[in-house]
């Protein structure tokens, strides 16, 4: 039954890690115009409604000088947690079920292509040609 449940956790878990390698960051600059413009930026360090994303990729979480997070984001991080692109794949889709009682209003993402194109785009987003 173990063999059985690490067999299926494995099946489930690497197609998303394949699917985080093969993000598109022109498509994940369009998915980041809709979704996360209006209160991030990923260009430069400039904070808005929320911290600046520029540079997110392997920061430390709530780790953005001058930007307030809230208790709960703060809390998240206080033991080292990075965004990693894991992290952020486990976020993207269901920001306030992965931070509980985030301030953040953003439902989350449902495409895993989206998370994946808006990771590659964090990542680098010179790719995009932005």
């Amino acid at each position: 039954m173990k063999l059985h449940c690490l067999i299926l956790a494995a099946s489930l878990i690497l197609p998303a890690g394949v699917a985080l390698a093969d993000g598109d960051a022109v498509a994940g600059a369009a998915v980041f115009k809709k979704n996360c413009m209006a209160c991030h930026t990923a260009t430069e360090a400039k904070n808005k409604v929320g911290p600046s994303l520029m540079g997110v990729v392997d920061r430390p979480v709530a780790s953005v000088e001058g930007f307030k997070y809230s208790k709960a984001m703060t809390e998240f991080g206080a033991d080292g947690k990075v965004w990693s692109a894991e992290e952020l794949a486990l976020y993207l889709p269901k920001p306030r079920d992965l931070v509980k009682g985030t301030t953040m209003s953003f439902a989350g993402l449902k495409k895993p292509e989206d998370i994946a194109n808006i990771i590659a785009y964090l990542k680098d987003p010179a790719a995009a040609g932005q």
